[in-house]
């Protein structure tokens, strides 16, 4: 029997706090001192760890440490900093342009909008997202890699391309929980749901994952 709509989102909700309770709600993954520092962060992480960021971050900051400051610098003055960032190139040449039109089209201001961001070079729905709710407490949903890997196995959603996924489990999610259930279900994919090897026998959701019976069996299923 296909699980209904209601029973999906008693279930979300279940999950959402054992995973709070487990491994809490932590600051922002991201190193930064203002918006602007965090969505700069974040285009950088694209394809690239958190912490290879963190580490390029400080020193990038000091010298460039807000959009006027990087608008009037030169893609190969950013690369200098993050030439250890994945797509260093590409992304160098995308914080300059942002930097700039945020300068020019946003007279200095920075959008806080998902419209307005998403209209800045290199920044999707994922990147907006996660500067909204984390900069101004704006709920949204972190489509990334992991969230698109645990939606799918624990039954929220069967969609590939993130902006559907994002749609169901706008769904599922009560919207207050958003900006939360992102960052607590990249943490569990980290440590426990990986890509390749989940730990189903020490996952404090297994019993509430439909996908679980796929990586263990039997599973004690008694909570």
């Amino acid at each position: 029997m296909a699980e209904s709509k209601t029973a999906k989102k008693r279930r979300g909700l279940i999950i959402f706090d054992r995973l709070v309770t487990t491994y809490g709600v932590p600051p922002a993954f991201l190193n930064h001192e203002t918006p602007f520092q965090l969505l700069i962060a974040t285009i950088m992480s694209a394809q690239c760890t958190d912490a290879r960021v963190n580490m390029v971050t400080p020193a990038l900051f000091a010298e460039f440490p807000d959009a006027q400051s990087m608008a009037n610098t030169t893609p190969e003055a950013i690369f200098h900093h993050i030439r250890s960032v994945s797509f260093g190139n590409t992304k160098s040449k995308n914080i300059v342009a942002t930097a700039k039109k945020i300068m020019t089209e946003f007279a200095g201001e920075f959008p806080t909008t998902l419209d307005q961001l998403i209209t800045l070079p290199g920044v999707g729905r994922k990147t907006a997202n996660v500067v909204l709710g984390q900069a101004f407490q704006e709920p949204g949903i972190t489509v990334d890699t992991h969230v698109r890997r645990l939606s799918g196995r624990l039954g929220f959603s069967k969609a590939l391309q993130p902006e559907k996924i994002e749609q169901d489990l706008m769904v599922v999610w009560p919207k207050e929980t958003w900006t939360d259930y992102s960052t607590v279900l990249i943490l569990h994919a980290r440590s426990k749901c990986t890509a390749r090897k989940p730990n189903c026998l020490q996952c404090p959701i297994a019993n509430l994952c439909p996908s679980a019976g796929l990586y263990l069996l039997p599973l004690r299923r008694n909570g």
